[in-house]
């Protein structure tokens, strides 16, 4: 239910009203931006709402039950505010959003209207519509555990249990080239055998994109020091040659690499000795071995 106070119930009685719409928008990372489709600035529950993006949303609907509930609210990109690499790079993917209905000639009377998550977001001609969907959506995300052979752990999480720190695991290194799509080219990870990155995680420290983390795909190390990584990304990220990153290795999930790469085989997560459908609806045969052993020595 949402909470309204006696002094604006009673300017929303009145036959004249000063109302706006003002979102506050909370990124994962901890940034907080404030935007309003009025068009002067609102200061309003400590937060400061810009107009200048020219924000403004569709037609919102609450339902009973456990439905998703959905709106759209359009705004343009600009570099002081929202920018299409910063969405492209998933900055703004589960984004909370809370939407206010204020008095702008009094914003102290406000109601907080609902509270919701950026779902799909759609850029075209300099502006983007971002898919508002209502809490109820993560009632909609599989949970638990599944049964399967590969670790459903992150590394390094605390059910993974892994510590990467130090040399063995933990790389520095500098951008020296980059080519169309994903491949980049770096130096600083001469030490390190081919593919010990791949599925690892690469964390820019210098630059434009400094903070912003991406996915490795593939690491294919080259004489003289130097390496080609392949990097998974939504959009581009601003890096040029000479940013600097730190890069951890990588974990396929196996429970051959967590044993043999890590030595962390007993926080495995994954049920490696599960035999499969072909195993479990095949047929005995004269020269298969049914002794109740392991299947991953």
């Amino acid at each position: 239910m949402t909470d309204i106070s006696d002094g604006f119930a009673a300017h929303l009685a009145g036959e004249v009203t000063t109302l706006c719409q003002c979102w506050r928008l909370t990124r994962a990372d901890g940034k907080v931006m404030g935007f309003t489709d009025h068009d002067r600035v609102i200061v309003c529950d400590a937060t400061r709402f810009e107009p200048s993006t020219g924000f403004s949303a569709s037609e919102a609907k609450s339902t009973f039950g456990l439905s998703v509930d959905t709106v759209d609210v359009e705004g343009a990109l600009s570099a002081a505010d929202i920018r299409e690499e910063d969405i492209g790079s998933g900055l703004y993917d589960a984004a909370r959003i809370e939407t206010f209905l204020v008095n702008w000639n009094d914003p102290a009377q406000f109601s907080c209207l609902r509270v919701a998550v950026i779902g799909k977001v759609t850029r075209r001609d300099g502006s983007f519509v971002a898919e508002l969907e209502s809490l109820t959506q993560a009632l909609d995300q599989p949970n638990g555990k599944t049964v399967r052979r590969h670790c459903d752990a992150e590394l390094g999480d605390s059910r993974c249990g892994m510590v990467l720190e130090g040399a063995a695991y933990v790389g520095m290194g500098t951008l020296t080239g980059q080519d169309e799509g994903d491949l980049v080219s770096v130096e600083g990870l001469g030490d390190f055998a081919d593919g010990w990155f791949a599925n690892g995680l690469l964390t820019w420290s210098s630059g434009d994109a400094s903070g912003r983390s991406e996915r490795v795909t593939g690491h294919l190390a080259q004489s003289g020091g130097t390496a080609r990584l392949s990097l998974w990304r939504e959009g581009t990220l601003p890096v040029r040659v000479g940013d600097t990153f730190r890069i951890v290795a990588g974990c396929d999930k196996s429970f051959s690499s967590c044993r043999e790469k890590f030595s962390n085989g007993v926080n495995f997560r994954g049920f490696p000795h599960l035999p499969g459908d072909d195993a479990a609806y095949g047929y005995v045969n004269e020269g298969g071995h049914f002794d109740g052993g392991v299947l991953v020595p």
